[in-house]
């Protein structure tokens, strides 16, 4: 592992694992570069995950499955040093974005406190033509991390912070079926989210937003370019979009049957 000019700029890389012996390893070593320390946290996998992790020097933690959020707090708990990357073990840092995080390293500290990174997913044996910005790099005794069902990640507006060059590339196509199992379980977490924090079902999202979804996908995001890949991931998001609404309104039908009517008897008359 390299070592930082000064210690404030130390730097632990935090992965959170569940059974990922195929992708962690290309995760791990892509981090090597520039990390002072790498710690792992796993969930509790079954299969060679935590071998490779600790053949390859990590700091291996087990902690049973809390949920994501509360996996990542756990994790930056753990890392020795206060700046905190994290990446996902099926996402790979390139060379570009590398060099950054070694070159923002022997930078003297300033007043940011967090930093975004370009991620670019792939889908079908294809890379898609646009990705998003995510925060990635934070300052743990200064930035806090959502604790959120899903979409978790540092507090902060991805808009406010600089942008590291570089790619973080997401291996995260496995199989369509998956897809679909994990698009279901996204779902059921994201319908949770929104049912705890009482906002009320829309028959105007169920049916708007779905198509809406689709042709954003497909025209803004430039997936139309991508052949049946970009065509599978626009209509993936649409139906991620009408999953998330129904199972809200399901949420909602629930409560509702457990509400049960009271019934008044009115005691019979009897003559005195």
């Amino acid at each position: 592992m390299n070592q930082p000019l000064t210690d404030s700029k130390r730097l632990s890389v935090v992965i959170i694992t569940q059974n990922e012996e195929e992708k962690i390893e290309q995760a791990i070593l892509s981090c090597r570069p520039f990390a002072d320390d790498i710690v792992v946290v796993d969930g509790g996998s079954t299969d060679g995950t935590v071998l490779i992790a600790e053949h390859l020097g990590c700091s291996v933690y087990h902690n049973p499955w809390p949920g994501y959020a509360k996996q990542r707090i756990f994790g930056a708990e753990k890392a020795p040093s206060n700046w905190i990357f994290f990446i996902d073990s099926d996402e790979e840092v390139s060379e570009e974005l590398q060099k950054s995080l070694s070159n923002w390293k022997r930078q003297p500290e300033n007043e940011v406190k967090a930093y975004t990174v370009y991620r670019i997913g792939d889908f079908l044996g294809k890379w898609m033509p646009k990705g998003e910005h995510l925060v990635r790099l934070y300052k743990k005794d200064e930035v806090r991390m959502k604790d959120v069902l899903v979409h978790e990640g540092p507090d902060v507006d991805p808009a406010a912070v600089p942008c590291l060059e570089g790619t973080l590339w997401h291996h995260g196509y496995r199989s369509i079926q998956d897809h679909v199992r994990r698009f279901n379980k996204y779902t059921d977490l994201e319908a949770r989210k929104e049912y705890d924090r009482q906002r009320p079902f829309s028959l105007m999202r169920l049916l708007f937003r779905p198509p809406a979804k689709l042709v954003y996908t497909l025209f803004v995001r430039k997936m139309i370019t991508k052949g049946i890949a970009g065509f599978s991931v626009a209509f993936f998001w649409m139906y991620y979009e009408f999953l998330k609404e129904i199972k809200l309104y399901e949420l909602y039908g629930r409560e509702k049957k457990r509400e049960k009517p009271v019934y008044v008897i009115e005691s019979e008359k009897r003559p005195v």
